[in-house]
């Protein structure tokens, strides 16, 4: 079976990967309680949309 390779313009799992990536740089020394804040000012940020949010 020939498998056809696709030009992709959007990489979903690229992007997600340096999210991920560039979250963990930021929060990675932090504490639970600083975390917290962390994620509390993220999602207060009026640029901020949760998954699903349009």
């Amino acid at each position: 079976m020939k498998k056809n390779k696709i030009e992709k313009s959007f990489d979903a799992v690229k992007m997600m990967r340096e999210i991920r990536d560039k979250i963990s740089l930021e929060t990675q020394n932090m504490t639970l309680d600083q975390l917290k804040a962390y994620i509390k000012v993220k999602l207060q940020d009026k640029n901020s949309k949760l998954v699903g949010q349009k």
